[in-house]
């Protein structure tokens, strides 16, 4: 999803050295974690079937600003990125409600303030879930967030760390609901949220609306009745250079406009997360299944 930790990565093992002449290589970067990793590995896979391009892949960079930082410094050449997170996190812009022109406004600044392509979305919204036990819902017959305002003054809640730093994270959140918590957020990595809530650690997180371990391991997601959260629909960022470079890599992009449901992310997420299978693996037989071979 969305992404953006502030963590210090050592500066020269990403950026440092050049590597390999570029003339035909291309390097997919991503942020990460499994959604991130699943979708970098669907462009690399897609650029080798479709282009003779050979590809590196960069993985594993954190976050939002890294992955900027690095497509800034043309140590990548395209990534996943997200409509909500590019408009507020990257280009300090209020959170639109309407797709459309949230990706619009994220194109047309793109272009013209970092020579980057916003290419069409590969079809899903993975927005932030704020999440519960189901026993918990059930209980309490919760299906809102405004619902279980009046809980959560009892309640411990996790979020990660990004969340409470972005623009239309926890401080946002809280305001929008007046929502209190019996003690200060615990803060994890997005990948413990989960298991802490099973485990009781919290009772409340926020979580992504993608994860395919929602239904696995019984939580629920409340709705988000204010609409307080942007789209976040998941595009291809590109350097033009890159595309300018190498003629195909467009076409080939583009091809996997809305080739990805949320039911289909749930599931590639679930495979990776929760089966513990091969990335490399479930993007091939997902590309097989589209036919994008």
């Amino acid at each position: 999803m969305k992404c953006i930790l502030t963590a210090v990565l050592a500066p020269a093992l990403l950026f440092a050295g050049c590597g390999p002449s570029r003339q035909n290589v291309v390097v997919v970067g991503s942020k990460n974690f499994p959604e991130q990793l699943i979708l970098g590995e669907l462009i690399a896979q897609q650029i080798e079937a479709k282009t003779h391009l050979k590809v590196e892949r960069r993985f594993y960079l954190a976050g939002t600003y890294i992955c900027q930082q690095a497509m800034l410094a043309g140590r990548i050449d395209v990534y996943p990125e997200y409509t909500g997170t590019a408009l507020t996190a990257i280009l300090k812009e209020p959170p639109l409600k309407d797709p459309a022109a949230a990706y619009a406004k994220v194109k047309q600044q793109y272009e013209q303030q970092f020579h980057f392509a916003a290419l069409p979305s590969f079809g899903f919204n993975d927005t932030f879930a704020i999440e519960i036990r189901g026993a918990d819902a059930r209980r309490l017959h919760l299906t809102t967030i405004s619902q279980a305002a009046r809980y959560t003054p009892q309640w411990r809640a996790g979020f990660g760390y990004e969340f409470m730093e972005r623009p239309d994270g926890y401080k946002g959140l809280v305001a929008a609901y007046g929502l209190k918590f019996a003690k200060p957020p615990l803060i994890m990595d997005l990948g413990l949220l989960d298991r802490a809530l099973v485990n009781k650690q919290i009772d409340l997180a926020a979580g992504n609306s993608t994860d395919g371990l929602i239904p696995v391991l019984d939580l629920a997601v409340l709705q988000d009745d204010k609409h307080y959260f942007p789209p976040y629909y998941a595009v291809p960022i590109v350097r033009q250079e890159a595309l300018a470079r190498h003629p195909k890599l467009r076409a080939a992009l583009q091809a996997l406009a809305d080739k990805v449901s949320d039911q289909d992310m749930r599931a590639l997420n679930y495979a990776v997360d929760g089966q513990h299978r091969s990335v490399t693996d479930v993007v091939r037989a997902f590309r097989a299944q589209k036919g994008l071979n």
